[in-house]
């Protein structure tokens, strides 16, 4: 049976330590764990630490370190350009489910045609916390601000990098693009309006591939999500 599994951004660096006031909380009273039990933290870069309860108590409750671990994150780095989307409540979707799919960043673009030009970043954050902890997984994806287009193309870093896009042309299909090697990858998507020609040919200039993720016309977080199950899986 796997251990109850918690967030604690300030990793635990004695042997004794205590847990914050919202995981206490939890310990306590939500799951009213007891001295003796054991539970799972990780501070979303890469630790993973085994406790045991020695004293439990609302607002804070101490736990004794029985064994810590690093996981490395993989070799390649994953990440998503994204347009905000109007309707948070998809945008937090997009969200909880590129976590459990295993991107490593994602990266909130302003387009020509963004219908919202910013988004709330503490209440996603939140969902990333809590979606890394559903998925059991050690390592909480990057979230950047809003950043705008032409920012992101000068200085993104990633070795292979695609624009999605449903503008008629040449595309490559995505997932018969990728290849099976270790190599940072960032696929861009556009918002509900897609993108513009010109930001396609910027794109272009900028050595991004120009992709179709399927036949049909995907909403923009659907898109989002199809890109990241396509560069997760070769």
């Amino acid at each position: 049976m796997q251990l109850p599994f918690f967030y604690n951004e300030n990793a635990i660096t004695e042997i004794e330590g205590n847990l914050s006031e919202e995981t206490s909380k939890h310990v306590s009273q939500v799951l009213r764990m007891e001295k003796g039990e054991r539970i799972q933290l990780t501070n979303g870069k890469g630790l993973l630490q085994t406790a045991e309860i020695k004293e439990a108590y609302k607002k804070s409750t101490t736990v004794k370190i029985i064994d810590t671990q690093k996981i490395e994150a993989g070799k390649r780095k994953l990440a998503i350009g994204i347009s905000p989307i109007k309707n948070t409540s998809r945008f937090e979707w997009f969200v909880e489910k590129i976590t459990e799919i295993g991107i490593h960043e994602i990266i909130v673009i302003k387009c020509k045609r963004s219908e919202r030009q910013d988004f709330r970043k503490e209440r996603m954050e939140k969902i990333l916390i809590s979606s890394m902890l559903q998925s059991r997984q050690v390592w909480l994806p990057l979230l950047s601000e809003t950043i705008e287009l032409n920012e992101v193309l000068q200085n993104t870093k990633f070795q292979n990098k695609f624009i999605a896009h449903c503008i008629d042309g040449h595309k490559s299909n995505l997932l018969q693009t990728l290849s099976c090697t270790d190599t940072d990858r960032i696929t861009l998507i556009g918002p509900e309006g897609d993108f513009t020609q010109e930001e396609v040919d910027a794109a272009i200039a900028h050595r991004c591939i120009p992709v179709s993720l399927g036949h049909s016309r995907l909403r923009t977080e659907t898109a989002g999500i199809t890109a990241g199950i396509m560069m997760n899986a070769v």
